[in-house]
């Protein structure tokens, strides 16, 4: 039983929501960040970057201070303002290539992720989950939804449909040429509809945003402990969530540049291969993998197609099944001796957007050795791994939709 509910977001104002959007802070270049708070004064980036008003860098819980400073200021100001009822949010990103992502802006439980009824595909790291809930804490409010995915639903549907047939609160356009809508749904008929709905499903997933998860359920935690009057309708005992439907989600692979061969001379390095792949010279032209547990490679100026010999690999679980586990247990462990995917300096990743010419192009400059290339997984094998209870290795999936911070922010 999944247990959502309406409430009452923080949103910038029509006319300059375009303005106050933005990526996460982490994907923009130094450069990036400095332009456009220098141009855009209602960036949310001067939010959540509060040191550039003093010309200095500030870490720790003095910047969590300050974060929560510029936040009120956003708000006196009436960049911000908060709806006067609990809503679900229909939310609609069309990107430059035309995919369409539609679903429902919502809280939901941290109950929820306690019971497993929000279920993870991915490990979380303990100290970036305890240095966003303390950020969390101080702040007391969270501007980017986590993404969920559900079942497909023809009565969510509906609703979703209807909805956008109505007037929209939002439409702009980014510039990285992503259009945005969102709908505000208030209705208590809708709204106990939509719950009721949630409420038969047994689980869903979460598609991106598992420490955003897991430092909310700590919130939940700590607060829940330090409440002696605690009821269960506090406001931490929920976070913000954006829910589509699994026909929605996009999953793109990513894949893996190696700086060196581990010590060996290319030609020790395709012997080892062998022992676990049929190995065939594709030449110059870019190759592109075609099915499950083949591989495309880029080594010395030439491609190479990987296919894997089936007597010498077990596949005992979802895990094994996946082509990030199977790279990392064939070649890169074994034979390249990356152990630690999160931490080894000598591995580096690109995400299945770009073409297999950015593997090429990333080998023949000298910085990295060896490139593979693989396919994308798919949300069923997504959810047969997290129902097991197993976690996919770092960086197995490249997911859209990629959100957009301060759309809809949730107040603790």
């Amino acid at each position: 039983m999944v247990n959502i509910i309406p409430f009452k977001a923080v949103k910038p104002t029509r006319a300059i929501v375009g303005l106050v959007a933005s990526r996460p802070y982490q994907s923009y270049t130094l450069d990036e960040r400095e332009s456009r708070m220098a141009y855009n004064p209602y960036s949310f980036l001067h939010v959540i970057n509060p040191g550039y008003k003093y010309a200095q860098e500030v870490t720790g819980e003095e910047r969590y201070k300050l974060v929560r400073n510029r936040y009120l200021e956003f708000k006196e100001d009436g960049v911000f303002v908060q709806d006067e009822k609990p809503s679900f949010y229909v939310y609609k990103i069309v990107n430059r290539q035309g995919q369409e992502f539609c679903g429902i802006i919502a809280a939901t439980s941290a109950e929820d992720y306690e019971k497993n009824f929000i279920k993870k595909h991915e490990d979380t790291i303990a100290k970036r989950e305890e240095t966003f809930k303390k950020y969390l804490q101080t702040v007391g409010f969270n501007a980017e939804p986590v993404l969920l995915t559900y079942p497909d639903n023809c009565v969510i549907a509906d609703i979703i449909t209807e909805t956008q047939k109505t007037y929209a609160e939002f439409e702009f356009t980014m510039t990285y040429r992503d259009t945005h809508y969102l709908w505000k749904v208030d209705d208590e008929e809708t709204i106990a509809t939509i719950q009721t709905e949630f409420s038969k499903m047994d689980t869903v997933y979460i598609a991106d945003g598992h420490h955003r998860s897991s430092s909310s359920y700590l919130l939940y935690k700590d607060e829940k402990a330090k409440n002696p009057n605690h009821n269960g309708s506090e406001s931490y005992n929920y976070f913000m969530s954006y829910l589509i439907p699994e026909s929605d989600l996009v999953i793109h692979e990513f894949n893996r540049l190696i700086k060196d061969l581990n010590g060996l001379t290319k030609e020790e390095f395709l012997i080892k291969l062998d022992t676990f792949y049929r190995i065939e010279n594709r030449g110059i032209m870019p190759y592109n993998p075609s099915k499950p547990h083949h591989f495309s490679m880029y080594l010395d100026g030439e491609f190479y197609s990987l296919y894997l010999r089936k007597t010498s690999y077990d596949f005992k679980t979802a895990l094994d099944e996946l082509d990030a586990q199977l790279l990392y247990k064939t070649i890169l462990q074994p034979i390249l001796g990356i152990e630690d995917l999160r931490q080894n300096n000598r591995i580096s990743y690109v995400n299945g957007k770009h073409e297999m010419i950015t593997i090429k192009s990333s080998v023949d400059s000298g910085e990295f050795k060896v490139g593979f290339g693989m396919c994308p997984s798919n949300v069923e094998q997504m959810k047969q791994i997290a129902d097991e209870g197993l976690t996919m290795p770092p960086k197995s999936t490249y997911i859209l939709p990629k959100l957009r911070s301060a759309i809809t922010i949730y107040e603790y």
